[in-house]
């Protein structure tokens, strides 16, 4: 039973499997507002579908940066030790994975709806393209930004069918989130990318440019965040997330500035983390309890 449970976290280390986190509760959100404009929850079956195809599309393209940059984790100290350069993981396991992953996700997708299926294979092309734009563009952050904000979109047409303001809204809020702690994120590599002619924002606009850039995109989220809820008419609960989600993003920049790069995985992770939970947290307060809230 050990044996199982540790090559169950080996393989949910491989493709980062907490990192779900992000992008999630921003699709569970959507779905939740879907649901109020169709005047009722979607069904147990829908949700553990959405949930299904969050899971498996993350895993296919987590699996398929893995595969792709082996060869750059293994000459780069901080990610040498990961599975495939450390050869925990072999290269045809990797691979097995990223076409069940893809399979699996396809399959969800033809039993949400059909829409979802007919763009399901666009959703992983997206996806999975992000690993591949280190290698040409300076705006690999934007990329991953698009591919993550599919999320709230892919939701809301899972529930509706149909397209409306509010997942988009909520779509570019992820995209520009996305864009300003994956900057971050890439100063650890600087260096490294930089000798080996691989692009990023920090590489291409030096470390002072890319954190006033990552500092404004988040500011922009922050801004799209509170038209969002305005628009929803979100009040008390919303109002108290929204500036707990401003202070979280005004101590990731300035762990970003004041402390060593050690500290931008505590950034990375727990604060992004918190941000996108307290979001999901007050919206679903405000959809499920709508009377319950107080006015300004």
């Amino acid at each position: 039973m050990k044996g199982i449970f540790q090559e169950i976290a080996k393989w949910g280390g491989f493709v980062k499997i907490s990192h779900t986190v992000f992008a999630l509760p921003f699709a569970l959100a959507s779905m939740l507002l879907a649901a109020r404009e169709n005047r009722g929850w979607p069904g147990w079956r829908l949700f553990f579908l959405i949930l299904g195809a969050m899971v498996t599309a993350r895993t296919c393209a987590m699996t398929f940066n893995r595969i792709v940059d082996r060869h750059f984790d293994k000459l780069n100290p901080r990610t040498a030790n990961r599975h495939l350069p450390a050869g925990s993981i072999s290269l045809f396991s990797a691979k097995l994975l990223l076409i069940t992953s893809g399979a699996a996700f396809l399959y969800i997708a033809y039993h949400i709806n059909s829409i979802c299926f007919y763009l399901s294979p666009v959703a992983l092309f997206v996806v999975c393209f992000y690993s591949l734009t280190k290698r040409f563009t300076d705006y690999t952050h934007v990329y991953l930004g698009i591919a993550l904000g599919l999320a709230p979109i892919g939701a809301w047409l899972a529930v509706t069918e149909s397209l409306s303001l509010a997942p988009v809204l909520l779509s570019i809020a992820v995209v520009f989130w996305l864009i300003g702690f994956d900057i971050i994120y890439a100063m650890q590599d600087h260096e490294f990318d930089r000798k080996h002619g691989l692009h990023s924002v920090v590489v291409g606009w030096g470390v002072k440019n890319a954190l006033q850039t990552a500092f404004l995109s988040h500011m922009i989220m922050w801004g799209i965040l509170a038209i969002f809820g305005f628009l929803q008419s979100f009040r008390l609960a919303y109002i108290a997330g929204l500036s707990l989600i401003l202070i979280a993003l005004v101590m990731e920049h300035w762990l970003a500035r004041k402390r060593s790069l050690k500290w931008i995985n505590y950034s990375f992770f727990r604060l992004n983390a918190m941000i996108s939970l307290i979001f999901l947290i007050v919206t679903a307060l405000e959809i499920i309890f709508p009377y319950w809230r107080f006015r300004i």
